[in-house]
């Protein structure tokens, strides 16, 4: 069984390479994050698209922002939206959809930014991340969390540290609520089959930070042991995120049982090579520093 996930940031400006991707790759299940349709515009945009595919579908949706969506050609059961005892901000935002494919519990998250440190949005980040923990803990042996998680794991998931110091992903209480959900029996697959590969799944849209390879690793697999031990490939299909019109995201790509392409890598093409003066590139976003 081949399990995907992508931030397609928008599946109405990505509806041209969404389609083909699913031709060219043929996942059995993807999980979708920044859809960004209300449901009813979901099944009008996708519907009968995704039905001659054979797939059947879960949308959780809003319009305009949010929104998660399951497809899956292994049977879709028990679709649940949301998740128990979430916060809001302040009213529940569509970033959590689960259902059982294949026999597996499959997680499509979409964790809130939290766009500054000791921001209320930070605070709803981390709250969020509590309720997605106790979702979790509640749940079957057999799961598999796909999704943006907006943080990196480690230092090695961002080209260079130096660059996000101050920033949201990366600080300590994040990456503790990351780590607590790990906790729980999950491994991240991509970063155990490549322990010490430069591999990133997002890359901003401006000042070239695809070309020159200069992003971070925030969209995640993480899989309970019974699900981990079935992984024979796990992968960022860069080749995705190249070309015109690409969501800012890359999908992340795991076999299961066996890998139809082979072992291919954590990256198609490989990489480029890694930042060696740290501090020298700033990101696109940050303040030019004081004179």
């Amino acid at each position: 069984m081949r399990i995907a996930t992508w931030n397609v940031n928008s599946v109405k400006q990505r509806l041209p390479r969404l389609l083909p991707w699913l031709d060219e790759r043929a996942p059995d299940v993807v999980c979708l994050q920044e859809t960004k349709l209300a449901d009813e515009a979901f099944d009008a945009l996708l519907g009968a698209a995704l039905a001659e595919r054979g797939y059947a579908v879960a949308r959780h949706g809003e319009a305009q922002w949010n929104g998660v969506a399951i497809l899956s050609r292994a049977g879709l059961e028990d679709a649940v939206a949301g998740l128990a005892g979430a916060p809001g901000f302040p009213h529940a935002e569509a970033r959590a959809l689960a259902a059982t494919c294949g026999g597996v519990r499959i997680h499509s998250v979409y964790v809130p930014n939290g766009r500054e440190p000791g921001s209320e949005h930070y605070a709803y980040k981390l709250a969020w991340l509590g309720a997605l923990r106790a979702t979790l803990a509640a749940g079957p042996p057999d799961a598999l969390v796909c999704g943006d998680m907006n943080i990196a794991p480690t230092d090695a998931d961002v080209f260079d540290p130096e660059a996000y110091v101050g920033q949201t992903h990366v600080t300590e209480p994040e990456r503790a609520a990351l780590a607590e959900l790990i906790a729980l029996g999950l491994r991240d697959v991509v970063r155990e089959r490549w322990p010490q590969e430069r591999v990133f799944t997002y890359w901003d849209y401006r000042a070239g930070m695809f070309h020159k390879d200069l992003g971070m690793r925030i969209d995640l697999l993480l899989a309970s042991a019974p699900v981990a031990e079935r992984v024979r490939a796990a992968w960022v299909d860069r080749q995705a995120r190249k070309g015109s019109g690409p969501s800012d995201h890359a999908p992340v790509i795991v076999d299961l049982d066996t890998a139809p392409d082979g072992n291919i890598g954590p990256v198609v093409p490989p990489p480029s090579a890694p930042v060696t003066q740290r501090g020298a590139v700033k990101l696109p976003q940050a303040p030019p520093a004081d004179p």
